[in-house]
């Protein structure tokens, strides 16, 4: 008697999913989100530039953590000297502070207390919850869905070269400091992507593997959107949360 094969439960080929993966971005990254559209064409006010740096922050903040959630659990040495790297590059070293810091020189560039914005005082409550469901994920899921969830790295550089255009082209207050943020993820993004994305396309080698791995891609590109409806909803259509930040509020940094 034949056995029948059920070609849903055949390894995609290296090429099929790399490519299932590319197909992602194309179809749910969220440098398609309105939000983006609105920021880079210069149709943001202040008071929706600032309140995407508030809360963006909040996202920002966590990446270290997140990293550092996965490099708890990993047992591979080699692989945990790669992947502190990201760590390194978000927090950076004492003296220059890195992507976090850059990021705090941004919010005081868009008139912000850099204080107040670290302090996250003022991120909506659905930006917390949408960013602890990230770091839980990572903390949680198996090393391939965990790693693959970072990939969202392949489509940031397009975005992040479109923002640096519009925010030079449209805001007084972008200039090479505000916005050394965004050049330098043009360099660190790819250095990340490469051995990911090698990572993941050699470990993930059996079929389920494989839709775990694009499923948590699927996973972050919801993260991300999501926190651009809630922006969206809160400080464009008016409906700000009890406990965020109010355009025109008096910014008061949380008290050690």
């Amino acid at each position: 008697m034949n056995s029948i094969v059920n070609h849903n439960e055949l390894p995609l080929s290296r090429a099929e999913f790399e490519a299932r993966l590319r197909q992602v971005g194309v179809e749910r990254y969220h440098d398609k989100h309105r939000f983006h559209d609105r920021l880079h064409s210069g149709g943001c006010t202040m008071d929706e530039v600032q309140a995407w740096v508030i809360n963006r922050w909040q996202y920002q903040c966590s990446i270290p953590m997140k990293d550092a959630a996965f490099l708890s659990r990993c047992h591979d040495p080699d692989l945990r000297r790669v992947w502190r790297s990201r760590i390194e590059d978000h927090d950076g070293g004492v003296e220059d502070g890195g992507g976090i810091r850059r990021w705090l020189r941004l919010a005081e560039g868009v008139g912000l207390d850099p204080a107040y914005v670290a302090s996250g005082r003022g991120v909506m409550p659905a930006t917390r919850f949408i960013v602890d469901a990230y770091i839980r994920f990572v903390r949680d899921e198996p090393p391939v869905a965990a790693m693959a969830s970072s990939l969202t790295e392949m489509f940031a550089p397009a975005i992040h070269t479109r923002r640096i255009d519009g925010l030079l082209e449209h805001y007084d207050f972008a200039d090479r400091e505000t916005i050394a943020y965004f050049r330098h993820r043009l360099t660190e993004a790819p250095k990340d992507v490469r051995f990911t994305l090698d990572w993941v396309l050699n470990h993930a080698v059996t079929r389920p593997d494989q839709e775990a791995a694009i499923a948590a891609l699927t996973f972050k590109t919801d993260v991300l959107w999501a926190q651009l409806d809630a922006l969206w909803s809160a400080y464009v259509d008016g409906n700000v949360p009890p406990g965020a930040w109010k355009p025109g509020e008096a910014q008061l940094a949380a008290r050690p």
